[in-house]
């Protein structure tokens, strides 16, 4: 291994690739107040890796996180190691367990309740009782007016169709719940990978900045010399 190849971090004192190197570089910034806080042993000049500097800077937006929010719960947690891991969040709201067969004919109930199939089938229905029992059975009607037997049948249909089609609602309102949360997590890591994005858009700005300086101050002493050349006498 050659050693001029390698550099020692000044974060965690491990050795690095020499194309991993990089500098914090941030003088005045509230990431500046945050590192010298919580990593007094470095500043802008350290030399780090960039998979350290990642690290610093989700440690910051953690700590962002916090004192604005106070304490993560479950699901901000599970962002931010996402954003550790550089993983997706894994969205499983559909790969649930199979459904029971009473879950099964639950939903079954509530999607014929509430369609026009239903209304229509339902209004034949009562209009053929009715017809038959004042009109076509007026001498033999099994349910003579005023349709006792038919509002019986009525009621009974009303009192269990209502528990199945409030059972179907709450299995679709715990899935909503479950859509909610992962829409949650996934505003929420976007937004943070947004100001990640940010901070290496200005730590690359503020490098380029320094390297032009460099490059320019170089130019100034070349054309110096040049000057002082060019005004020496000949001899």
């Amino acid at each position: 291994m050659n050693p001029s190849l390698y550099f020692t971090s000044d974060y965690s004192q491990k050795q690095f690739h020499c194309h991993e190197q990089t500098q914090l570089n941030y003088s005045k910034s509230a990431f500046a107040n945050f590192i010298k806080a919580r990593f007094p042993q470095l500043n802008e000049n350290s030399k780090i890796a960039y998979t350290e500097l990642n690290q610093i800077r989700i440690a910051y937006i953690q700590s962002t996180l916090e004192s604005e929010f106070g304490t993560l719960n479950k699901l901000e947690q599970h962002v931010v190691s996402t954003l550790h891991s550089s993983s997706p969040i894994q969205v499983r709201i559909e790969e649930e367990k199979k459904p029971t067969y009473a879950q099964k004919l639950a939903d079954g109930v509530a999607r014929f309740g509430g369609s026009w199939t239903f209304i229509i089938s339902f209004g034949i229905f009562i209009a053929i009782w009715i017809i038959a029992n004042a009109y076509l059975f007026l001498r033999y009607a099994f349910d003579p007016f005023p349709f006792i037997l038919l509002n019986l049948i009525l009621s009974c249909i009303a009192a269990i169709q209502a528990p199945i089609i409030m059972m179907s609602q709450n299995r679709q309102e715990e899935k909503d719940r479950e859509r909610a949360k992962q829409d949650y997590m996934i505003n929420l890591k976007a937004e943070l990978e947004i100001r990640l994005l940010h901070d290496k858009i200005d730590h690359l700005i503020i490098n380029q900045q320094h390297a032009l300086f460099e490059i320019q101050s170089i130019q100034m002493d070349m054309m110096n010399e040049i000057i002082e050349h060019l005004h020496k006498p000949t001899t």
